[in-house]
């Protein structure tokens, strides 16, 4: 599937140069940590070819200065959201944020828990908004955090966003993300 992925990736890039800068990234996880934390970066993570091939066009139509990690898993179908985190499954124990491609995974590792799942394709800039949300209209403000790069890539944007929101998390990535039995035993031993 990893080929589908960089496919989408070079046929979408532009064959002239253009204002803004759009690099692509293919499994590098120091790059996608690097890239997450420089300023003025938007930084996206697509999780399917087609969200690849969105992420690169909007990036060069906008001039963006944009870094799109791609990795060998892929989501089985492309969803909707492009920026901003997208609500794919309400709940009230606690919320998901999953990253790209561990969407599919964690929907699989969660399933028959009362968890909000939110999905995004792009990290940087953080929907501070959509998490929030999320948080609040829970229950509890018990967050996991899933990401196909290192873990806690984003976990200083969570601590920011909900500063004043009493709240516990657990940030999983690489390796935590490929195994659906230990990604449930970890959500299911966290929310305990």
């Amino acid at each position: 599937m990893h080929s589908d992925m960089l496919i989408a990736a070079a046929e979408s890039l532009p064959d002239s140069t253009t204002s803004g800068t759009v690099l692509v990234g293919y499994g590098a996880l120091e790059e996608l940590t690097r890239f997450a934390a420089t300023p003025g970066w938007t930084v996206h993570v697509p999780g399917h070819p087609a969200e690849v091939r969105r992420a690169v066009l909007a990036a060069v139509a906008g001039g963006e200065r944009a870094y799109i990690h791609v990795c060998a898993d892929s989501n089985s179908e492309p969803r909707g959201a492009t920026e901003g985190f997208e609500l794919v499954r309400e709940g009230l124990d606690g919320v998901v944020l999953a990253v790209g491609s561990t969407l599919d995974p964690v929907l699989r590792a969660t399933t028959g828990l009362d968890l909000a799942v939110l999905y995004a394709t792009t990290v940087r800039p953080f929907d501070e908004i959509g998490l929030r949300t999320a948080a609040l209209a829970a229950d509890r403000a018990d967050l996991v955090l899933v990401e196909p790069g290192l873990p806690g890539t984003s976990a200083r944007q969570i601590a920011e966003t909900l500063v004043h929101v009493p709240h516990r998390l657990l940030a999983l990535g690489g390796a935590d993300t490929r195994d659906e039995e230990a990604l449930g035993r970890a959500v299911r031993g966290f929310l305990r």
